[in-house]
């Protein structure tokens, strides 16, 4: 594979056209919006500065990691050429599947066509396609230059050859591929989701503050950060959203969620995109974390 395109340019989207970019594979970053592809680009340089501060690459790799990303609003034309297309919008299920099946009816046969859904059904997004052997879920984790895995999600008619093709490309990137089924919220997720929703539960009990509780997780359970501030940087309609994924996925209870989160995400405080959630974020780079509790 030596072409990509991506498509969607927010948060996992410019992440992922970072990371292609940077394992010398050409990249279109594709969005509708001219304003997201500006801020996308924007968002790439700033990351990749960090990545020359800490040392991971080299000053001079700059320019060329940004000269192998097109970010262009030219879906058909980005498409054409493609060896692999990974579909990277916001999580909404039908919006993923009218994409889907666009990308399915535009390429050729053989082009890999990717989502890096969190938590839907590979299956279902891949029903009714003209050619569903070829979909497979690459879930991407956030931040994507810097987090290794990527969790390959097999659908039920996705083949053997795109399982091996999107592994060898993963590993190319130096990112290590894990392989799982198709099932609600997948592994991570369906770990993950829980821990939170009964964090934000403990927090809504009054059992302990916000600071208490993440500080327990980290210092107790060897968390690099505690689930109430991962759901801020997740973001928290994101967390709702996969919470109700594996409600209705599982026809279960236990993963309600909590009524905590619902208000939170129905007020608008989404957590650091908003700088508001669980915490505050002020707008100083040197002290980017919590200011103040929000809940």
């Amino acid at each position: 594979m030596k072409q990509i395109a991506i498509v969607g340019a927010g948060t996992m989207g410019l992440g992922i056209a970072h990371i292609m970019a940077q394992y010398e594979l050409k990249v279109s970053l594709i969005d509708l919006s001219e304003e997201i592809l500006i801020e996308s680009k924007k968002i790439i340089s700033t990351n990749i500065d960090r990545q020359i501060r800490k040392g991971v690459i080299k000053d001079e790799q700059k320019k060329y990691i940004l000269s192998n990303i097109l970010f262009t609003k030219e879906l058909k034309e980005s498409v054409e050429n493609a060896d692999l297309i990974i579909e990277a919008v916001h999580e909404n299920f039908e919006l993923k599947k009218k994409i889907i099946r666009d990308l399915d009816s535009m390429c050729k046969g053989d082009v890999i066509i990717s989502s890096n859904t969190s938590s839907l059904s590979i299956s279902s997004l891949a029903d009714k396609t003209l050619y569903p052997e070829r979909i497979i879920g690459m879930h991407f984790m956030n931040p994507v230059p810097v987090m290794p895995l990527v969790e390959i999600v097999v659908g039920s008619t996705t083949s053997e050859k795109t399982i091996d093709q999107t592994k060898s490309l993963a590993t190319k990137i130096n990112k290590i591929p894990l392989v799982v089924k198709d099932s609600p919220g997948f592994v991570s997720n369906r770990i993950l989701l829980p821990m939170i929703n009964e964090a934000i539960e403990t927090l809504s009990q009054g059992v302990a503050d916000v600071y208490s509780i993440d500080q327990i997780m980290k210092l107790g359970m060897g968390h690099p950060m505690g689930p109430l501030r991962l759901a801020d940087l997740i973001g928290l309609d994101v967390c709702l959203s996969v919470l109700k994924v594996l409600e209705n996925g599982f026809g279960d209870k236990k993963y309600s969620p909590n009524q905590l989160l619902v208000r939170m995400v129905e007020k608008g405080n989404l957590g650091y995109k908003t700088k508001r959630g669980f915490y505050g974020y002020d707008k100083d780079v040197k002290n980017p974390y919590p200011i103040k509790f929000y809940i």
